[in-house]
């Protein structure tokens, strides 16, 4: 027995001294295989928060409610994907990514699997919604956290690189998604892009591998106060109510799509031989992923705040000018993209500017406390804005919201956020200087 447990073991050490094997684990270990593949599982993750548009009608028509109630949906999604998101970049900080995104991976894909059963809004919400919610949450925090602690020099273009893959992820599943729904109906559609989708995910997850022994190999040790120093500045407060604001208004925009589409109806009206609203969808999907990092490269070289400045304020005209126009098929299509390229660069603007100040230590964990600020953005945005609409009978008002949080969002970034970052250097216990300030 002796003699056989020896002769494995001497053949498991064998086979881990293979030249292939060798040589895999040295490109796993590379910080841009690191980087395509932390993309390669956004992308996989992004068509829930994105497509959703898409499964409104023929969800409400099915289960027999109401807009606001069935926008209850996305908001657990989005909700559940933030406020659990300190917990789970805990986690991925401690045990490592490749099992923790795994796991985020099937529940994303179960999500989708079980909301194709799914009778009643009580087991959609449990089903799209939480495990939804919670299998995508532990992937894009995960994913961020990865990705800042591999790329200390570049971090808002890679952070901005891998949000765009959960912001053009769901490019790929749009169209094919619209023509099932149409060939085959939500359930059966639900159902196969569930499975794919989180077979792919949990694929991608098995080649990620933590930063920390490269790191050590180098000399390198990563600093930076964790949660319990960040939650008592004010620049963070400061951070989480201006992603609250801007998180509103491209949430609203994501899950009333359908809705807006339809009451201005230019839904089903042609544009360049396709449907307005899937083609809408489609190069919003495209802007929002392109515009994450484009503005993340430029922060990187003009600084955090200036940039936020400018992308915010890009979103209002935008949006000032999408609803001025929204009955234009044509303009409908072009505007919303617009409102994309303003709106998609916070998910690379504000990790790269968290991690600048509380350092990428404890990064994954402090990052999943400013997230939960999309989950704000999700309730105003989602079930409020729908409200609104309903109690008012039109869509300017809540335009007129988030333009009002766009144009406020950007003063605060130029005029109250630039200031507090360059005082926060007094603080002794943080160990960032503020590079990216100008």
């Amino acid at each position: 027995m002796h003699k056989l447990c020896a002769l494995f073991y001497s053949d498991a050490l064998l086979w881990e001294e293979l030249p292939v094997l060798k040589s895999i684990e040295k490109k796993l270990d590379s910080r841009r295989t690191q980087l395509v593949l932390g993309v390669l599982c956004m992308m996989s993750i992004s068509s829930p928060q994105y497509v959703w548009a898409l499964f409104t009608k023929p969800l409400g028509a099915q289960l027999g409610v109401g807009l606001a109630e069935l926008q209850v949906t996305f908001s657990i999604l989005i909700v559940l994907q933030t406020f659990f998101s300190p917990f789970q970049g805990f986690l991925v900080d401690k045990f490592g990514p490749k099992n923790l995104l795994s796991l985020g991976a099937v529940l994303t894909g179960l999500s989708w699997v079980l909301a194709s059963q799914a009778d009643s809004i009580t087991m959609l919400y449990l089903s799209y919604g939480l495990l939804g919610g919670l299998g995508t949450g532990i992937v894009y925090i995960g994913v961020v956290g990865q990705v800042v602690k591999w790329f200390p020099d570049r971090r808002g273009f890679v952070v901005g690189m891998v949000a765009a893959g959960y912001g053009v992820g769901a490019i790929l599943t749009i169209f094919p998604i619209s023509r099932s729904l149409a060939d085959h109906g939500h359930q059966d559609t639900l159902w196969w892009f569930g499975c794919a989708l989180g077979t792919l995910g949990l694929l991608f997850a098995q080649g990620l591998r933590s930063p920390a022994k490269k790191l050590a190999e180098e000399s390198i040790e990563l600093s930076g106060v964790g949660p319990s120093v960040m939650l008592r500045t004010p620049v963070f407060w400061l951070l989480f109510v201006m992603m609250s604001m801007m998180s509103t208004s491209g949430l609203m925009v994501i899950s009333q799509m359908g809705a807006i589409a339809k009451d201005y109806q230019v839904a089903d009206a042609m544009v360049w031989g396709m449907a307005a609203l899937p083609l809408a969808l489609t190069i919003d999907r495209l802007t929002n992923g392109l515009t994450r990092p484009f503005f993340g490269w430029v922060s990187d070289r003009w600084g955090r705040e200036n940039t936020m400045f400018i992308a915010f304020s890009l979103e209002a005209v935008a949006m000032f000018a999408w609803i001025s126009t929204i009955d234009s098929p044509v303009l409908f299509v072009i505007l919303s993209g617009v409102v994309f390229i303003g709106w998609g660069e916070i998910f690379s603007l504000f990790p790269s500017t968290l991690t600048d100040t509380f350092g990428p230590k404890h990064a994954t964990t402090n990052y999943g406390f400013l997230y939960m600020a999309q989950g704000v953005g999700s309730i105003i945005g989602g079930p409020v804005a729908a409200m609104v609409h309903t109690s008012t009978g039109s869509w300017i008002p809540v335009f007129a919201l988030m333009i009002i949080l766009d144009v406020l969002a950007a003063g605060l970034a130029l005029w109250v956020l630039k200031p507090l970052r360059k005082n926060l250097a007094a603080y002794s216990h943080l160990p960032m200087k503020l590079p990216n300030q100008r």
